[in-house]
């Protein structure tokens, strides 16, 4: 059986994430690694700091002791540690957001990114800018911080949430070939928009999901 080490800087996505996995990969045998004082000292301080870089380095070393095939990191704020940790193990890391990234910049010259953390949205746009200077193609990216949504989600107003993001998003698609959503816990998202919107909108859970699989060769 092949095995997934998950690295989470929250609990978020561990539910949802869990379930992909059945659904996409029922045959891997997941190890979740959460720390959700990673995220809350990014954004403390508005970046991804050296002890952060830190302790995820500790759980990429972790994981691969465990004898993984595949690490996953889960977070964007985070994912450039992925590439530092690509430098110093062997086992592959994958990004959630990295296909979801690399399918924008193929499909799209103009591209929205949704977010509603900055911590989370320019990491996005520097993965998106990276993807396209990979295949030598100029891009335009228009930002939106759909202010106040992250603050009404963990405050337990997830209605509110949902309401300030969709704004956010329609006004954003208005002026784009596609929308890229920066973070994985807006996903479900996608479901609430209209037809015509939702396939202008690129989500990063599954396609991360299925990236891990082409990684592990099932």
């Amino acid at each position: 059986m092949k095995k997934v080490a998950l690295i989470h800087t929250g609990f978020a996505l561990v539910e949802i994430l869990t379930k992909l996995f059945e659904k996409i990969i029922p045959q891997a045998e997941l190890i979740h690694i959460v720390d959700d004082s990673l995220l809350r000292e990014v954004l403390d301080k508005g970046k991804v700091t050296k002890p952060v870089i830190k302790r995820m380095i500790f759980y990429y070393r972790a994981a691969e002791e465990y004898r993984v095939d595949a690490i996953f990191n889960v977070c964007s704020s985070v994912g450039e540690v992925a590439d530092i940790a690509r430098e110093i193990i062997d086992t592959p890391v994958v990004k959630i957001d990295e296909k979801m990234a690399e399918d924008a910049v193929a499909r799209a010259t103009n591209i929205g990114v949704a977010a509603t953390l900055k911590t989370t949205l320019d990491p996005t746009c520097r993965l998106l800018e990276k993807k396209a200077a990979e295949i030598g193609k100029k891009i335009v990216i228009e930002k939106t911080l759909c202010l106040g949504a992250f603050e009404e989600l963990i405050s337990g107003n997830s209605k509110k949430h949902d309401e300030i993001v969709l704004k956010g998003v329609k006004d954003l698609a208005r002026d784009v070939e596609v929308v890229v959503f920066a973070q994985g816990s807006m996903d479900r998202l996608k479901e609430n928009l209209e037809k015509n919107l939702a396939d202008k909108v690129l989500v990063s859970p599954e396609s991360g999901v299925i990236a891990v699989r082409e990684v592990i060769g099932l």
